[in-house]
Order: C-alpha cells, then structure tokens, then sequence
C-alpha cells in the first residue's frame, strides 16, 4: 500500500511538513508530535530508513495477558495515552495462551529496542510461574514495571489495586443491606490479585460471623469468563446465598445468568457484586454494582515509575497500592430475610 504523506498528515492531526519531517529524521519536532506521527506510520505498516537507523529511544513495551476482558485494553488504552504524552509510542503484545507466550514477547521488544516495559497482570501475577526471565531483564538494566501483581525478592516496581480492601468493600456493601449469607465467585487461586481477595473476603466474613466451615461452602472457584461466572455462582446458589461477590465482571454476568436460570430475581431474591467498572456495566440490565478499578490512577503511576527509571532516577522497587470504589448500582438491593426481621 502506498503511503501517501497528506494521510499521514490527517490520522497524525500535524501538517505535511510536520510528518516529512519525522520521517527524514529531521530535527525541530517535539518529542510528543513525533510521537504521534511515528504511531500512525507504524499502524499503517511503515517505518522510514531513518527512523529505522536512529535509537528507538521513543518506545515502550506494553504486555497484556488478553483483550476479550474490557479491563485489558483499558488499561492498554489508558498507559499508551499517557505515555504518548510524553513522547513515547507503546509497541502492545498480546500475550495470550492462544499466541506468543511473554517470554517470545519481550525477546521480540528487547530486539527492537524499547526503552522499558510494562507488564499487565502477566506472569508476575501467577505465583507458581516462571520468574527467570523478569530476573534477567533486571540483570540487563531493562526499566521494568508490574501492574497488578508482585515478585517478592524482584528489585520490580509493582503498582496495584488494593484487592483485598475491594473483597471487604463489596462484602460490607452487601452486609449492610442486611445479607447474612455472602459468597464469592472467584478465580483460580494461582493468581496474587485472586489470592489477596480472598484474603479480604475471608477477613470480613469471619469478621461478620462465618466459621471456616461456613467458608468452604460460600467460596467457589472458576475460571475468569462468562460460563465460569455461570458455574461458579450455581454451586453458591446450592448453598442458599442471597449475595454473591465476583472477581470480575464478566463473571458477575455469568452469575446473574445462573440466578434467572434458577427463577430468580436479581436483586430482589440475590443481589450480584463485579469488579473492574468496565464501560458497559453501567448499562447491563440490571446495572452493576462493582468495584472499580482506578485503571487510570494506576497506569499513571506506572508510566511515571517506568520514565523514572528509563530517565536514571532512582526508583523505589516496592509494590503501590491503590484503592478501588465500590459503584452502587441496580444488581444490589436490600435482602427479602432482612425486609421481614
């Protein structure tokens, strides 16, 4: 496909002299501008010689484990934004287990020579995965940030939501509402954010009254998808809960299936608690009540750490965490039992 410069011009919102500037290598371009104009060429599959010579000290890799999950190219779209800010484009990989693997990945991006890399809820988060890659990219100086998930001993800053302060927001919501009966929908608990969840529901619970026998029926463990959502939330049901939290929002759809299925009402017979606050869950039916996750809060924090370091600062390689917010909405209400007392 011919590339044709008035093109270029438009998707960049520059002039034509702008553009060919950038692409001879020119100087007198800000480090934003050129970073906007390098992005468009490289979406339309074209990258002049003299940038191709030139040090690539204007990208960034950016891992995410899928995009089928709203939260993903949230977080993508959030971090490639600030850093186009700063002068950088963001080179996004897909690590899913249908394609390359994060390890395929970052070798790729190392070759091209990104100046740091952030990783989204990759392999950093899987407590029982293989952690020697991110040690050599430690060894090798790589500016390296985690989101959403630590490596203890890893000299890696992390930043974080608070999950565990998530789990015990959503459980308060629903105890004050009256529910007495609260289960968690939740995902494999190979995963930090999984674990530290469930940690913060099993705290409240007990807290509120439940013994540790009482837990091992009010916790059920499926996978992060619609139909997880769906299979988890129905063995919760077998155990009469009148609340259930999820751990993701597309599994508190799949529970809200699994309660109408049942002939049920949602909320009036079970009220249904996500999380993320991805965009569409303010218009499902009934709107969901989640947890919000502060994606833009957190990628700041990221992409500032990851400059830091790329700039020679000094970095604190301890993990940030922020707070999510609890969003009320329709798929909570107050529980029948506690209408009656």
């Amino acid at each position: 496909m011919r590339i044709r410069l008035q093109d270029v011009a438009a998707l960049a919102e520059v002039s034509e002299a702008t553009v060919s500037r950038v692409m001879n290598g020119k100087t007198g371009v800000s480090a934003t501008t050129k970073a906007k104009v390098v992005k468009v060429l490289a979406d339309l599959g074209y990258e002049p010689e003299a940038l191709r010579t030139s040090p690539r000290v204007g990208s960034v890799g950016l891992v995410v484990p899928e995009l089928d999950n709203p939260i993903f190219p949230a977080f993508a779209q959030a971090i490639e934004s600030l850093l186009l800010s700063n002068g950088y484009v963001s080179v996004l990989c897909c690590a899913s287990r249908s394609s390359a693997t994060e390890d395929a990945y970052v070798e790729t991006l190392l070759d091209r020579g990104v100046a740091g890399i952030i990783v989204v809820s990759g392999r950093h988060a899987d407590v029982g995965g293989d952690h020697a890659h991110y040690a050599e990219l430690v060894e090798q100086r790589v500016p390296l940030v985690f989101v959403n998930g630590h490596v203890a001993g890893l000299p890696v800053p992390s930043v974080s939501c608070d999950e565990s302060a998530a789990a015990r927001a959503a459980h308060d919501h629903l105890r004050e509402l009256g529910h007495d009966r609260i289960g968690f929908l939740t995902g494999p608990d190979c995963f930090v954010p999984v674990i530290r969840r469930l940690a913060g529901f099993t705290d409240a619970a007990i807290k509120s009254g439940a013994t540790k026998h009482d837990l091992r029926h009010l916790v059920s463990e499926a996978m992060f998808t619609l139909e997880g959502g769906d299979a988890g939330a129905r063995r919760l049901l077998d155990h009469g809960v009148t609340g259930i939290i999820a751990g993701s929002d597309i599994m508190a759809l799949g529970a809200i299936r699994a309660v109408r299925q049942r002939g049920l009402s949602v909320p009036d017979d079970v009220s249904v608690v996500g999380y993320d606050d991805t965009p569409l869950m303010r218009f499902t039916d009934p709107p969901l009540t989640t947890v919000r996750q502060p994606v833009r809060h957190i990628a700041q924090h990221a992409v500032e750490i990851l400059l830091g370091q790329i700039g020679g600062k000094d970095f604190d390689d301890s993990e940030f965490l922020i707070e999510g917010e609890l969003i009320a909405r329709a798929s909570t209400a107050a529980s029948r039992l506690a209408l009656v007392r």
